[in-house]
C-alpha cells in the first residue's frame, strides 16, 4: 500500500484517540491490510497501542500478532490478559501462536496455554528450536487414509472449510500416521468419485526432517519448486508441514545474516528500528578489531617511513594497490558465500573452488596492472613507477583472490559460518600484504625512482 495511505490512517487513529472514539480508531487500523496494518500500529507510541488492544476482536489481534515483527508481538501478547491472549492464540495459525509463546517468558507461556482450547495442537511445536524444520511447520494440515476414495476425500475438505492452512495439498497417511503418499488438488478434483485414493497418490513425497537446519529445508523447496514441504521425524511419521511463506521468511532471515556478517554486524535480528544501546553494543566491538587491523597495516607502513622521505610520491599510489586487492578480495569472498548459501559447494572440505578463484585472480591481476601501470607512466613520466604498481597490483590482486577464498572455505572446515569472513579478516591482510609488496617493490628500484 502506498506509505502516505498509511501515515493518513496512522493520523486518523491517532485523532480519534485524542477524542476519545476507540471504535473509530480501530475502523481506521481494520481498513488496511493485514501486512499494512501491522505496519501501521507499529508506527504507533507505546500509550496509543495500549488503548487500542483491548477494544480489537479476537480475529483482528490475531491477525496482528501474526503480522508484527516477533520482538513486538512478544511484547503485545505480554501486555495482554491471559484469558485474551489464549483466545487470540487460539485464533491463530498453530505455528505462529507457537512462535509467540517461544517469545514469551516460560511462565507466561504456561498460563496461557492452560487457558487455550486448541493447545494440543501448538504444544508439540514447542519442542523444537525455532531454526529447525519442526520450529517453522504448522499443523494445520489435512490427512486421509488410502483406501479413502476421491468423493470421501473431498468430502472431508468440505467438512474443514478454510479452517486449514494448506488445502491444496493432501497428505496420505496409514493408520500410525505414517507418510506414505501426497495428493494434489488437481489430481483429487479430475478423479473419478469412486476412485480410491492409492490409485492417484503421488508416492514419492519429498520431505523434510524435523530436526533439519531450516536454511537446508529452504534449499530443498526452492531446488524441488514446493509450495509445502511435509516434515517428518526420525521414524518417517506425519508431524506438520511448511508453507511457501514461512520458506520467504527463511530466505529473507538467511539472507540478512549474510549480509550483516560480512558488513562486521553479528546480529540478524538488528535492524534501523533496534534501540540505539543494542546497536552500539552488537557493532562497537567489530569495529574496534578493524581497529587494530588498521594498526596493524599502518605498522607496515611505518617500516617504509625513509622510503617515503626520499621517494613521497609513493603514498599517493599505495592506497590504490591496497583498495584495488581488497575489492578483489571481496569478489572472491562474495561468490564463495554465495556458493555455501545456495548449496553450490559441498559440505565435505574441497579446494576445487580455490583454483578456479586462483586462475581469475592470475588474469586479472595482469589486466589489472598492465592497464594502471601504464596509466601511471603516462601521467607522471616514470617507466620504473609504472612496473613497481604493475608488479604490485598482479601480485595483491592474486594473492585476494587466495585470501577471499581461503579464509571462508577455512572456517566452513571448522564448522563456522563463511559469511564470518568478513571485510575485516579480509582486508586486513590485502591491506597489510599489498602495502608490503608495493613498497617492497619500491625499496628495489629505489634509484630508478629518485
Amino acid at each position: 500500500m502506498d506509505e502516505k495511505k498509511i501515515d493518513h490512517i496512522i493520523e486518523e487513529i491517532r485523532i480519534a484517540l485524542q477524542s476519545g472514539n476507540l471504535k473509530e480508531a480501530i475502523n481506521a487500523l481494520v481498513r488496511l491490510h493485514p501486512a499494512d496494518r501491522a505496519e501501521a500500529f507499529s508506527d504507533l507510541d507505546n500509550k496509543d497501542q495500549a488503548a487500542l488492544l483491548p477494544g480489537m476482536d479476537i480475529p483482528v489481534a490475531a491477525d496482528l500478532l501474526e503480522e508484527l515483527e516477533d520482538e513486538q508481538a512478544a511484547d503485545v501478547a505480554i501486555s495482554l490478559p491471559t484469558e485474551l491472549l489464549a483466545d487470540v492464540l487460539d485464533e491463530m495459525e498453530p505455528d505462529e501462536a507457537a512462535d509467540v509463546l517461544g517469545d514469551i517468558p516460560p511462565a507466561r507461556a504456561a498460563e496461557a496455554l492452560a487457558e487455550m482450547e486448541d493447545a494440543k495442537e501448538v504444544i508439540p511445536l514447542l519442542s523444537y528450536p525455532d531454526e529447525t524444520a519442526g520450529g517453522l511447520m504448522t499443523t494445520s494440515y489435512v490427512a486421509i487414509q488410502p483406501s479413502f476414495s476421491a468423493a470421501q476425500a473431498i468430502g472431508i475438505l468440505r467438512q474443514i472449510g478454510t479452517a486449514v492452512e494448506t488445502p491444496y495439498y493432501l497428505y496420505v497417511v496409514d493408520d500410525v500416521n505414517y507418510l506414505i503418499g501426497i495428493v494434489g488438488m488437481r489430481k483429487l478434483i479430475i478423479a473419478q468419485p469412486e476412485d480410491l485414493v492409492q490409485s492417484f497418490m503421488d508416492t514419492d513425497v519429498i520431505a523434510a526432517n524435523a530436526i533439519e537446519d531450516q536454511e537446508m529445508v529452504a534449499r530443498l523447496m526452492s531446488r524441488y519448486d514446493l509450495t509445502v514441504m511435509p516434515v517428518i521425524d526420525d521414524n518417517g511419521y506425519l508431524q506438520g508441514v511448511i508453507t511457501h511463506d514461512d520458506l520467504v521468511d527463511v530466505i529473507e532471515e538467511e539472507a540478512t545474516e549474510d549480509i550483516y556478517r560480512l558488513a562486521n554486524i553479528s546480529d540478524s535480528d538488528l535492524s534501523i528500528h533496534s534501540p540505539v544501546g543494542i546497536s552500539v553494543r552488537r557493532r562497537l566491538p567489530w569495529l574496534f578489531l578493524n581497529s587494530i587491523t588498521a594498526l596493524f597495516a599502518a605498522w607496515v607502513i611505518s617500516n617504509f617511513e625513509n622510503l617515503f622521505q626520499q621517494v613521497a610520491l609513493l603514498a599517493v599510489f599505495q592506497s590504490v594497490v591496497a583498495g584495488i586487492g581488497g575489492n578483489a578480495a571481496t569478489q572472491s569472498l562474495a561468490m564463495i558465500v554465495r556458493a555455501y548459501a545456495l548449496g553450490e559447494i559441498p559440505g565435505r572440505v574441497t579446494l576445487k573452488p580455490l583454483y578456479r578463484q586462483v586462475a581469475i585472480g592470475i588474469i586479472q591481476g595482469l589486466a589489472v596492472g598492465l592497464v594502471v601501470g601504464f596509466g601511471v607512466y603516462l601521467w607522471k613520466g616514470n617507466v620504473y613507477l609504472g612496473l613497481i604498481i604493475s608488479l604490485a597490483l598482479a601480485a595483491n590482486i592474486l594473492i585476494a583472490a587466495v585470501v577471499g577464498t581461503l579464509i571462508p572455505l577455512g572456517l566452513r572446515a571448522l564448522n563456522q559460518d563463511p559469511a564470518l569472513a568478513s571485510s575485516v579478516l579480509v582486508t586486513a591482510i590485502t591491506d597489510s600484504v599489498g602495502f608490503a609488496i608495493f613498497l617492497g617493490l619500491a625499496t628495489l628500484f629505489l634509484s630508478r625512482l629518485t
